[in-house]
């Protein structure tokens, strides 16, 4: 399963020139036009096959029996090197009719007017069928129009926060009522520090998600610059060097070979991580020591968003087929027979009434299940698409100069702004 967590790069290669894919053809979208559904067209997964093929050709036969006339070629790709063979298919006139494209993948294929608008002549109502953030998800900032939709989301995940009860006990903190915002982890961090100056609450340094999770804009307002380096990302900044001066992280969050706050947690040595909703059973599998000692609640104040989804070619020879064909893998009933198969969340509105998502039986995995289905609601893309892995490297470096006292907040993020500028510039 291919999720995009927070930190996978951006594709690398966006400054490649693309060709027209597709091979042509003037159908409409599948919403209230003339033309008919039917035709040949292709579909391709990323590494789903050969353990999902079951599920993807029942899929399939259910379209094909819907549509007759209609013939739906299943194609899937590898998990590595996926985001070169799609750069590969669009430059060469191949990109198939319907793609399995994470937000990130998706990105530079839409600056070049590589994937369908699916906001506009779709069967469907977007906004009343997928939660709100699986549709921002494919809404791109630097995109010619900022507020077109570029795929379908398909499954999602978040993370849900994990807490060391153990450790709050022994520490003077309350673990029936950890942290639920970042200002309240801050002011917990320091009473456990008071009491067990060997234990840590908070273990690592601010990143663009952190800014966005505190309403700083992270692009000017025309979307061409970043420019977070305001007054309140500063004082945020300022709030992270001073728990990290006074000795509320581990010194190590500024080595190179930190091992993360995941690691760490698991080691028992903080009190604090995140994790998807199996992460309970990871944790114990791995310190069997943490059996009954970890407690599970929503992320703090917003939750991550996750995303993979399904795009259509711009220049499909049956762009009817593909867009009914969309919206057909991602609807309630597809998508929730599949997150019952695997560790995933269906991103649409009516999977609330399946009780597999909805219903807390009791276990301890029900419960971090439902939760993190219920974040879905509000969870959001919290680090934007076009902010690549070498982009965060940078900002991570000027983040450890403010922390350590290297530099002030505000030249370190005046740094950054200014260096992540330069690297945009050269993907244009």
């Amino acid at each position: 399963m291919r999720i995009r967590n927070a930190a996978i790069a951006v594709l690398t290669s966006m400054t490649l020139t693309l060709a027209a894919c597709g091979g042509g053809g003037d159908d409409k979208a599948a919403g209230g036009d003339s033309q008919s559904i039917t035709g040949d067209i292709t579909f391709q997964t990323w590494a789903l096959t050969p353990k999902f093929t079951d599920y993807l050709n029942q899929v399939i036969a259910g379209f094909q029996a819907k549509y007759p006339g209609t013939k739906v070629q299943l194609l899937d790709q590898p998990g590595d090197g996926y985001s070169d063979k799609v750069l590969s298919q669009a430059a060469s006139n191949t990109l198939p009719d319907v793609i399995n494209l994470p937000p990130d993948f998706a990105l530079p294929l839409a600056k070049q007017g590589l994937l369908k608008d699916v906001s506009k002549g779709a069967g469907v109502d977007l906004a009343a069928t997928y939660v709100p953030g699986g549709i921002d998800a494919y809404k791109f900032t630097s995109a010619a129009d900022p507020n077109a939709v570029y795929g379908y989301p398909w499954y999602l995940n978040t993370d849900l926060d994990y807490w060391n009860t153990k450790q709050f006990t022994d520490c003077g903190l309350d673990a029936t009522k950890p942290p639920a915002t970042t200002d309240e982890l801050f002011a917990q961090a320091a009473t456990m520090h008071a009491k067990c100056p060997a234990d840590f609450l908070m273990s690592r340094k601010p990143d663009v998600s952190d800014f966005v999770r505190a309403g700083i804009p992270i692009f000017s307002a025309d979307g061409k610059q970043f420019a977070f380096n305001t007054d309140q990302a500063v004082a945020l900044v300022d709030k992270y060097r001073d728990a990290y001066q006074k000795g509320f992280m581990p010194s190590s969050v500024l080595n190179s070979d930190y091992l993360g706050n995941s690691k760490l947690f698991t080691q028992g040595k903080v009190a604090w991580t995140t994790g998807g909703a199996t992460g309970l059973a990871d944790f114990q599998k791995d310190n069997p020591s943490l059996q009954g000692t970890v407690a599970v609640t929503n992320a703090l104040d917003t939750p991550p968003l996750y995303v993979q989804g399904v795009s259509v070619s711009a220049k499909s020879k049956h762009e009817a087929t593909a867009t009914a064909f969309a919206e057909w893998v991602t609807n309630a009933d597809n998508q929730n027979k599949f997150g019952h198969l695997v560790n995933i969340f269906p991103s649409t509105t009516a999977s609330s009434s399946d009780p597999y998502f909805a219903k807390d039986d009791g276990t301890d995995l029900a419960k971090a299940r439902v939760l993190a289905f219920n974040e879905l609601k509000t969870a959001k893309t919290l680090i934007p698409y076009e902010v690549n892995s070498d982009m965060q490297t940078v900002l991570d470096q000027q983040m450890a100069l403010a922390l350590k006292g290297s530099a002030t907040s505000k030249q370190a993020l005046d740094d950054a702004v200014t260096k992540l500028n330069q690297m945009l510039a050269r993907q244009k």
